[in-house]
């Protein structure tokens, strides 16, 4: 039978050509050395030196010395993938996002990562909440960073930061002018955008926001607001992907925050990348948002 031993003591003779030097190289004794390659030479029928020097291989032995390196490369392939599995978990990390979370936290999060865990693979997806949710549920993500309501996901989830709502608009709106904090009154006599981030606000709120134009995603949103076709109603984290200046003035109503929240799949155990990622996302989290310890 041949064993990996064998192999690994038959390539350092035959690279070095000397029982003192292999043994030098893979550690072992001369002794050690010279008793292996004779085991693989008896499992063998053959000799695999052209003379008892070893300072020229046989036809065999130039052959199972190919054969030999070729599958001490893919031996050491193979424990390095098996080490790295063991250190972090698996090769792969699938995140699902909020887009505000995704834009504003994200970059920074994953360049700090990938300076720790080089080899681990990130899958990132930025959606609303809901879907965030239900793709927890069905397992298609690792980890989700959404606003949800308490009694789903508990188990794992931790808190990211409180996202306050205000007034976003154009830098040379109107209400760029005033000064906040300020009450929902001063949206009327306004163009106001809805859109479904703001949904969960209250019922003062609601009727001040009645508007005839909705914006379902977070980039016609901001075009809408930047080009000056109305206000909306939007966390403050949004304000940081505007790719134009935008105004942003702070409500007085202390209630209307939204809370990010990091979430897990049901029943999962978190890997150490996993882990060392969720610790990313706190460190990359801007200075400007409510951050939980």
């Amino acid at each position: 039978m041949i064993k990996h031993e064998m192999l690994r003591h038959f390539v350092a003779l035959a690279e070095t050509g000397s029982l003192v030097a292999a043994a030098d190289k893979v550690g072992r004794s001369p002794s050690a050395i010279s008793m292996s390659v004779k085991h693989l030479q008896d499992s063998l029928g053959a000799p695999l030196f052209a003379s008892d020097r070893k300072a020229q291989l046989s036809a065999l032995g130039i052959f199972v010395l190919e054969q030999a390196k070729a599958e001490l490369a893919h031996f050491s392939a193979m424990e390095r993938a098996i080490t790295r599995f063991a250190a972090t978990g698996g090769g792969l990390i699938r995140v699902a996002a909020v887009p505000s979370v995704a834009g504003a936290v994200m970059p920074a999060a994953i360049k700090a990562f990938v300076a720790l865990f080089p080899d681990v693979q990130i899958d990132l997806r930025d959606m609303e909440s809901g879907a965030v949710v239900q793709g927890l549920q069905n397992g298609a993500f690792d980890i989700g960073i959404a606003t949800a309501p308490a009694a789903i996901l508990r188990e794992g989830r931790q808190p990211l930061c409180k996202d306050p709502y205000g007034i976003m608009c154009a830098a040379d709106h109107p209400l760029a002018a005033l000064i906040g904090p300020v009450g929902w009154e001063v949206l009327r006599d306004h163009v106001v955008i809805a859109n479904p981030l703001a949904s969960t606000l209250g019922e003062t709120a609601a009727r001040s926001m009645q508007a005839t134009l909705t914006a379902h995603n977070t980039l016609s949103l901001l075009a809408l607001v930047q080009s000056g076709v109305g206000v909306t109603v939007s966390p403050r984290m949004v304000t940081q992907l505007a790719w134009a200046p935008v105004a942003f003035l702070g409500l007085k109503d202390q209630s209307a925050y939204r809370q990010i929240d990091i979430m897990l799949p049901p029943k999962s155990t978190p890997s150490v990348a996993t882990t060392a990622f969720i610790a990313c996302l706190h460190t990359a989290l801007p200075a400007s948002e409510d951050a939980f310890p």
